[in-house]
């Protein structure tokens, strides 16, 4: 059976996280939403979005890349909430049948003000 492989990354709260006001938690979230939409353009990542919820809520995003592992965690540690020491990343090879996940085009927004248009 052949297999598509693509790379699963989970953005995770740091409970070291620096505290931020309010508009520097916005600007940060901004640069994170343009670094998203910029992989997105380059073709590496196919998915991407916040998680919801959960025990404790410290998984807060989710991303499939369609590179490997290496190469996605480099990606993702370029993210700039992640620089700034808000997330960490846990990286994760993920294999599926071969032609089971489809992705079709879609556009990522670059700031929180694109995303509620």
């Amino acid at each position: 059976m052949d297999f598509d492989r693509f790379s699963v990354a989970l953005l995770v709260l740091r409970a070291d996280a620096p505290q931020l006001s309010e508009a520097e938690a916005a600007a940060l979230q901004d640069a994170h939403l343009d670094h998203l939409a910029r992989l997105h353009e380059s073709g590496a990542l196919l998915a991407a979005g916040p998680l919801m919820g959960g025990e404790d809520n410290s998984f807060c995003g989710l991303s499939i890349l369609h590179v490997g592992v290496d190469e996605a965690w480099a990606l993702k540690e370029a993210d700039p909430a992640v620089v700034a020491g808000r997330f960490s990343v846990t990286v994760l090879p993920w294999m599926v049948p071969a032609g089971a996940m489809h992705f079709q085009p879609a556009r990522f927004p670059r700031s929180a003000a694109e995303a509620r248009e």
